[in-house]
């Protein structure tokens, strides 16, 4: 029994960040597991279950999504003036009432309004689970983050084995059973979190020995690098848009391939992070080597999107060949840009305004989320030569964005500031 107690202990300490940087991994795959029950069935909720029609659900879900823009650069200020930890678990218990006061009515007013107040916390998660990370785990963080979503790949796998067999019953009860077992993954997260001790306060420690300077904490609307470099991570970010909604109605809408392949494809997605993204994480543990990451992202933007417009020109077997390259494609870009974007958001953060600068570039993605579908929608509406063009509007952000953050990644390092104990609550 001794063996696999000491093989245990091992595999626990190569995960940064120590007890609490563990603990915090388990909040995520619960958190996760949770989403996943609901987040593929919520438009079926609302259609179902609410008696929504078809023009309300999209207005419903479009105004939430728009709402929820604005949760990531709140979350980042309050992050910066109380406990991060306290912060956390409100937003977790938000979340959570959001999600049940819609069980409490089927008016479309209050749907849309109770929707959109719990979307603020919940596009405020992420970014405050990166703030916690980049404290606690160090200058590990960029392997603290490849594993952390890792789980999250893993939560949401579950939690969507869980969703399909809940649905394979048929019965409309089963919606609202995953709705509420949404509901109490976030009062188990809020317990687990409120065990969690509050980071150190954030240094001037880069990745790799203060691999890159800070700039002066003026505010991350008046620092025009960051601007630029949250505005072309925004673009980079539709990796996300492409693999989750364009690749579905792409096969549907455009080839020869059997509508079954779409599920198999997200598998595919899903199984490729699990297994790389820890691996492919040391090829961004510095500032440096994550800008250098922006080169080989842009050949896999192009080879995707090439992929992507020959899955519309052949037959059946050659169509599902090239969209299997296409997400692996896409998948594989989607690893590296997360490592690289996790790595330089926060590297270009100065540590006394780390959460309004990492709620900033929360934006991003948010952003993203909000107008990537119109923008895929309108690539695949031009036809398939249209994706080789979206392709190189990719490699162009690419390439702007590698250019833009040059100057505050190879300048001259200065004396890091030493490690202190104090909180963000007491400064």
């Amino acid at each position: 029994m001794s063996r696999p107690s000491a093989w245990h202990r091992t595999a626990l300490d190569r995960i940064p960040g120590g007890r609490d940087g563990r603990r915090m991994l388990v909040v995520s795959i619960i958190d996760k597991t949770g989403t996943g029950l609901w987040a593929g069935c919520t438009a079926l909720y609302f259609t179902y279950v609410s008696g929504l029609s078809l023009a309300q659900v999209g207005l419903l879900m479009t105004v939430s999504g728009g709402v929820g823009i604005a949760g990531a650069p709140l979350a980042g200020l309050l992050a910066d003036r109380f406990p991060l930890v306290r912060v956390i678990v409100a937003t977790q218990l938000m979340r959570g009432a959001g999600l049940l006061a819609l069980l409490t009515t089927d008016q479309f007013l209050l749907l849309t309004l109770y929707s959109a107040l719990g979307a603020l916390p919940d596009r405020a998660g992420s970014v405050l689970i990166k703030l916690y990370a980049a404290r606690q785990a160090g200058s590990d963080r960029v392997r603290y983050q490849a594993i952390q979503r890792t789980t999250v790949n893993l939560g949401w796998s579950l939690g969507g084995v869980g969703a399909a067999a809940a649905l394979a019953s048929g019965s409309d009860r089963a919606y609202t059973y995953l709705l509420a077992g949404n509901v109490v993954s976030y009062l188990i997260v809020a317990v687990l979190t409120l065990r969690c001790a509050e980071p150190p306060a954030p240094t001037r420690i880069a990745a790799a020995a203060g691999d890159t300077p800070r700039p002066k904490p003026t505010g991350p609307w008046r620092d025009r690098t960051f601007l630029g470099y949250t505005a072309t991570d925004g673009v980079l970010f539709l990796h996300d848009t492409i693999l989750q909604v364009a690749v579905p109605l792409w096969i549907v809408h455009a080839t020869a391939a059997p509508i079954g392949l779409a599920p198999l494809l997200l598998v595919l997605n899903t199984v490729l992070v699990v297994l790389f993204q820890v691996p492919l994480a040391r090829f961004g543990a510095t500032t440096r080597a994550a800008r250098r990451l922006l080169v080989p992202l842009s050949g896999l933007f192009v080879t995707g999107t090439l992929a992507l417009a020959a899955s519309a020109t052949g037959g059946r077997a050659f169509a599902i060949t090239a969209l299997a390259v296409a997400v692996a494609a896409l998948t594989f870009a989607e690893i590296i840009h997360t490592t690289s974007s996790w790595e330089l958001s926060v590297a270009l953060s100065p540590a006394d305004a780390q959460g309004a600068y990492l709620g900033f570039h929360g934006l991003a993605q948010s952003t993203q989320r909000f107008a990537g579908p119109l923008l895929v929608t309108g690539v695949m509406t031009a036809g398939p030569l249209a994706w080789p063009l979206l392709g190189l509007a990719l490699v162009a952000a690419g390439a702007a964005q590698h250019r833009l953050i040059r100057h505050r990644v190879e300048q001259p390092t200065p004396p890091p500031l030493s490690v202190t104990t104090v909180t963000v609550s007491e400064r």
